[in-house]
Order: C-alpha cells, then structure tokens, then sequence
C-alpha cells in the first residue's frame, strides 16, 4: 500500500478558527473534570471531618478560612455554575435552536459571563450575610 505524500495529519487544525463556542465547549469540559476531581475531594474531606469529630472539623476549617481554600472552593463553585449554564446552553442547542453562528457565538459569551456572575452573587451573600 502505498503512502500519500505531504498530507496533513489533522487539517482540520488548519482551518479551525478559534471563537467563543469552541471556548465554552472546552470551558465546559474543564469544569466538569474539575467538580469530578477537586469537588468529590473536597466533599469527601468535609464529610469525613464531620463524621470523625469537632478536632477533624475544625482542622477542615482551618484550611478552608485560609486564601489557598478559599481559592479552591470559589474555583469549585465557579465549575459549578459555569457548568450549569453550559449545560442549559447545550440543552437548548440539542433542543435544535440557536444553531445560527451570530446568535451561537452570543449565547456563548454570555454562558461565560453567567457563570463568572452567578460564582460572584454567590460568594457575594456567603461573605456578606
């Protein structure tokens, strides 16, 4: 059999242009890994702090009140509504609707900015109730 010559592994790297749908597609991915890995770590810890006691509760506590925890759990809640208005976004697009690139691109930027929002509202009534 013999080899093509000069044919591209992937050409479809070479006519692929970067936009807001590829970014909330991988954005969308990277937040589901991150609530699959950092959530159920972090979950698995407080349940187990609670269930072993006050010292292993206030030793969870102790990490999460410091700017490292605080980081990880806006970063966990942040995966979590990004994830949600992705998710609504790809629901509708299964639905068939918002298929037109104009509209794909803003129901995109907006997806991002939803969830950049709802993790600030949401860390906005914990910090300030």
């Amino acid at each position: 059999m013999a080899k093509a010559a000069n044919r591209p592994l992937s050409p479809h790297l070479s006519i692929w242009k970067w936009g807001p749908a590829m970014a909330v597609s991988i954005l969308h991915r990277v937040s589901g890994n991150g609530l699959a890995v950092a959530g159920l770590l972090v979950l698995l810890w407080f349940l187990g702090a609670v269930a072993a006691g006050p010292e292993a509760y206030v030793a969870f506590m102790r990490h999460a009140d410091t700017w490292y925890g605080m980081l990880v759990l806006i970063g966990i809640s942040w995966a979590f509504f990004n994830h949600l208005s992705s998710g609504i976004r790809h629901l509708v697009l299964d639905a068939g609707a918002g298929f037109e690139v104009e509209r794909n691109n803003a129901w995109s930027v907006i997806t991002i900015l939803v969830g950049i929002l709802l993790t600030a509202a949401f860390w906005a009534v914990i910090l300030l109730v």
